[in-house]
């Protein structure tokens, strides 16, 4: 036999062998798979002995009232126990009271009515209203329909795709005579129900006005929201306009539920939470080379089209009134996402669509605590770089030693350096822990020479810094998350975002910064939103978990690129010790980055150990003064407020009170 032969054996020995193995392995699995199964169809079998039997049955109501109090709990839990309960009641106490601003209350009188029909505006514009209709009761879309009609802005058209089955052949009636009497209103059976986002799609092809509006059809319009969204596009060239919105139940839109205030465009926001809902009203040009509604986000239909058409819009522009109510009934997402579980996976597709679309792979999208279709983001590091870690100190050993201490035994990225700047100490204990800091190879100590100026430090410090990123980092702070710098860097690297922030709290676990909001305050410069309020606590609409933009951020923790901090100046050094981090922040917002706010990088922040008598005696003056300089400098901005805090919200509180006196 030839060497050829015999090589040829070996092989097919070998093949057979391993074929053998499979098969072995196969049958193995095979037999596994087969346990499992019985294994499976036996607990079910004991599962519905269980829900059959009578003791399961008698024991129903004692079910019920062990989950409410379950849920009961887990609420008291999240408001941060009693004193957050206190502060949530008086919330609702001033909730109360302003809800009568926003309801039928806001609608224009006769006088105010006529004098809006009356308007002649400097453009030609028909708004087409597409509501896609299945089995609607009667009762709703009388209500759906009359506030069109009622809309003190008449150019507009009403497209109803009507998709009913034989059995509520009442909907094809009404419409039919509510057309016959307004020519205004388009109506058309369709052969069968296409879903939300098949029905939509049908009212755009009877559609002839040049802006689309998006309508539910059991909900209700303001009779002037058509004319707010008109002075928007006169006035603004707004080409996507949307507003506040409320939730109702029953026969009137008095009957609030939650009032939904919401930012200005935010596109994080939007990525993580689909706040801007209703009531959508785009150009129509935004359509060109793309679709309404795509049937693969059924459910979440409208999150996905709000992605896309904000994304290619100019001009997007919130009006900050009520003049959509979305009524809560059985069966509506408005009364409880549950009721269209699918909605959730569809809006995470329509945000992994979207990220893909803008250039991002390899990230994960998670619900949050605070609801279903409110999304935590794992963005992936696109690069390697590196962070310096800018700590400028004056005595305070101890606090400084906690402080690295928990950079060092907590951080998960391995390319950062630690640059403490010691700035006018003056005890040997200091400069001792200095020299045993000196030995680390991630951590150098440099000096400052000059009287206290914040602002000054930090620039002397970024001069000396090897990084990519800079981080402006408080010495009375200590690390919780150990992948910190992850969760700050995946942000800063973006090439639209300015600076990210963290959330920082006391000691006793209540927020110390969740972000900075223009104005907020008895200075009226910028104060902390969710000041105080328990870490447990979901925020204002579930604000606080998830990352957002925002207008600054503090510098107790605040992430840049080290380019960024150069081509913006660096910190202001005329703000030696107060909002000189808001100051920067407008600077990178005035030069058209975004400032990011996580809520997933948390530190603590021992405030307290560091003021001492910053802000009393000469410091107070000191600081009133900086008050005064910010409020000059920024005075335009400041003017036209902050555009991630509705104006419908109290300066006074940081917990996103309503105001009282505001009439819209």
């Amino acid at each position: 036999m030839s060497d050829d032969n015999k090589t040829t054996d070996i092989k097919i020995e070998e093949l057979e062998k391993e074929l053998d193995e499979q098969r072995y392995q196969n049958l193995q699995l095979a037999t596994r798979l087969s346990e499992a199964l019985a294994l499976a169809e036996d607990k079910q079998r004991q599962i519905d002995r269980i829900k059959n039997s009578t003791a399961w049955k008698m024991s129903k109501p004692l079910r019920v009232c062990m989950h409410w109090a379950i849920r009961q709990k887990n609420r008291v839990k999240n408001l941060g126990g009693p004193r957050g309960i206190a502060r949530k009641l008086k919330s609702k106490s001033i909730e109360k009271k302003a809800r009568a601003q926003h309801g039928t209350a806001s609608f224009p009188n006769a006088e105010e009515a006529a004098a809006q029909r009356a308007r002649k505006f400097d453009k030609d514009v028909t708004f087409s209203i597409l509501v896609p209709l299945y089995n609607t009761p009667k009762d709703f879309l009388k209500d759906t329909i009359d506030a069109v009609i009622a809309q003190t802005y008449e150019k507009w058209e009403l497209c109803l795709a009507d998709g009913s089955d034989d059995a509520h052949a009442y909907v094809g009636e009404y419409c039919r005579e509510a057309a016959a009497k307004d020519s205004r209103i388009r109506y058309k059976k369709l052969e069968k129900n296409e879903g939300i986002s098949g029905n939509t799609n049908e009212c755009l092809k009877m559609a002839t006005g040049n802006f689309i509006g998006l309508y539910d059809h059991d909900d209700i319009l303001h009779p002037a929201a058509l004319y707010y969204y008109m002075e928007a596009i006169c006035d603004e060239d707004a080409d996507y306009i949307y507003c506040d919105e409320t939730t109702f139940h029953g026969n009137s839109v008095d009957n609030m539920i939650t009032l939904h205030f919401k930012p200005d465009y935010s596109p994080d926001n939007l990525r993580a939470n689909n706040y801007i809902c209703h009531f959508s009203v785009f150009k129509r040009s935004l359509l060109e080379g793309t679709e309404l509604f795509r049937s693969q986000f059924d459910g979440s239909q409208d999150h996905d089209m709000i992605l896309r058409l904000t994304t290619a819009a100019e001009h997007i522009v919130h009006i900050p009134r009520i003049l959509y109510y979305w009524r809560s009934h059985k069966g509506s997402v408005a009364a409880d996402i549950s009721a269209k579980e699918y909605a959730i996976d569809a809006a995470k597709g329509a945000v992994a669509d979207h990220l893909r679309k803008c250039g991002y792979d390899n990230f994960r999208i998670e619900s949050t605590r605070a609801f279903e279709t409110i999304f935590r983001i794992h963005y992936p590091l696109l690069r390697s770089a590196k962070v310096s870690i800018l700590i400028p100190n004056c005595e305070q050993k101890d606090v400084l030693k906690r402080c690295i201490d928990s950079i060092i035994e907590k951080t998960t990225y391995n390319d950062y350096e630690i640059i403490v700047i010691e700035n006018n100490s003056r005890s040997p204990e200091i400069f001792a822990y200095y020299d045993e800091l000196k030995s680390h190879p991630k951590i150098r100590v440099i000096e400052y020479k000059g009287e206290f100026n914040y602002s000054k430090v930090n620039n002397f410090g970024a001069k000396q810094a090897t990084g990519d990123y800079l981080l402006l980092l408080n010495n009375d702070t200590e690390v919780i998350t150990l992948n910190w710098l992850e969760e700050l860097l995946m942000y800063a690297e973006r090439d639209d975002v300015g600076a990210v922030g963290a959330k920082l709290y006391y000691p006793d676990k209540t927020i110390q910064h969740a972000g900075i909001v223009l104005k907020l305050g008895a200075h009226r410069t910028a104060g902390h939103s969710h000041y105080r309020v328990n870490y447990e606590n979901l925020g204002y609409m579930g604000r606080l978990c998830y990352a957002q933009n925002v207008s600054a951020v503090t510098g107790a923790c605040l992430m840049v690129k080290k380019s960024l901090y150069e081509e913006a100046g660096g910190l202001d050094e005329d703000f030696r010790v107060a909002l000189n981090d808001v100051d920067f922040c407008l600077k990178l917002r005035e030069k058209g980055y975004l400032n990011i706010w996580t809520p997933f990088c948390e530190l603590y922040h021992y405030e307290s150990a560091s003021r001492g008598t910053d802000l009393s005696g000469p410091g107070a003056e000191r600081y009133e003064s900086e008050c005064e300089h910010f409020r000059s400098k920024w005075k335009e901005v400041l003017d036209k407020g902050d555009p991630y805090y509705n104006v419908n919200f109290s300066l006074d509180r940081s917990d996103y009170s309503l105001r009282i006196d505001n009439a819209g």
